[in-house]
């Protein structure tokens, strides 16, 4: 039976352990707290992120991070993308040399701007003898797609993008996930499907504030396909591959995360365009919106590139720098006119 290892017990970790586990996987589950381990252990429940989903027989958790690892073919990695560096530089000496490195994250690092699959590799090779960044990109893969935790937990449909350098590797993990209910496809354009899950973020942001504004459809419609322009351009300048935008990692997943109220980037924003202060808006969030901190660093790989991005630029303008919904809002529509394509 294929092990898997999952660090972070959120909702999002918890509900791809139960697709693991119902694909045929034995899986580990590390968390930090032990009443939530005890919980998922003894009631085969996450109270805490996934009330009244039970969870398959073959998910056990542990707060001990080289017990998680012990014989893991994949390690996967679902905490806040901000914390990934502390926490893989305590865990990487722990983990097989051989293992699959699984990126459930969407973020960009503040400070370095770099993508969650970067901060692993440079992470890990500093923890390996004798290897390098090169050496460990072979066995780093990232997963995203339109897939909102409750409804995975849930067993509904989806479909999910695993992308790997190394084709072979995407291959093995799309085998070692593939459930009924939930259908991945391969990709080896890992940059593609990193920045589709970290800008996705941003722009739910901003189309949450737009429903907390109380607009209306044709600015959600605009906000989500210039947003998904604003992402194929910085994808393009960094090497993606257009295709990529227009699929599961691009336009299906910002569709879900700017549609549902699930989403918590998507609450967050809308609790902001109603009028709650940033401080305010954090203290009713229970768990982390990645784009509240992503947008930052999303803009400053835009301008490391020379990319316009304006409405991530406006998002930024709002939740760090106190501008008000209303002025950011027209300052936006007053920007020059300009071709589409651009």
């Amino acid at each position: 039976m294929t092990r898997c290892a999952v660090y972070g017990t959120g909702s999002w970790g918890t509900a791809f352990a139960m697709v693991l586990a119902d694909a045929g996987c034995e899986v580990t589950l590390w968390g930090r707290r032990p009443e939530l381990v005890a919980a998922v252990n003894t009631g085969r429940t996450n109270p805490d992120y996934l009330p009244g989903i039970e969870l398959p027989a073959s998910v056990r958790a542990t707060t001990d991070p080289a017990e998680a690892a012990r014989g893991a073919e994949f390690t996967v990695l679902a905490v806040p993308s901000q914390t990934l560096r502390g926490n893989l530089a305590r865990w990487a000496p722990l983990l097989p040399s051989d293992t699959v490195l699984v990126s459930l994250m969407k973020g960009v690092e503040l400070g370095t701007a770099k993508r969650m699959s970067e901060v692993i590799e440079e992470v890990v090779a500093e923890a390996t003898p004798g290897g390098g960044p090169e050496d460990v990109r072979r066995r780093v893969a990232v997963l995203t797609g339109p897939n909102l935790a409750k409804e995975i937990a849930a067993r509904q449909p989806a479909a999910a993008v695993v992308a790997c350098a190394d084709e072979s590797v995407a291959q093995r993990l799309q085998t070692a996930c593939h459930t009924p209910y939930f259908r991945p496809y391969t990709n080896t354009d890992v940059v593609g499907c990193e920045l589709g899950g970290a800008v996705k973020n941003v722009i739910a942001l901003a189309v949450g504030i737009a429903d907390g504004m109380g607009l209306g459809d044709n600015t959600k419609a605009s906000l989500i396909t210039r947003g998904l322009a604003e992402t194929s351009r910085l994808g393009l300048a960094m090497g993606a591959d257009a295709h990529t935008f227009a699929g599961l990692a691009g336009m299906g997943d910002l569709v879900a995360t700017c549609s549902s109220p699930l989403s918590r980037n998507h609450t967050f924003g809308t609790n902001l365009g109603r009028g709650m202060t940033l401080e305010q808006t954090i203290a009713a969030t229970k768990q982390t919106a990645e784009g509240v901190k992503s947008c930052e660093s999303v803009l400053d790989l835009a301008r490391r590139h020379h990319v316009d991005m304006p409405i991530t630029e406006t998002v930024v303008d709002i939740v760090h720098h106190g501008k008000p919904p209303l002025v950011a809002l027209k300052e936006l529509m007053s920007r020059s006119a300009k071709p589409e394509r651009r």
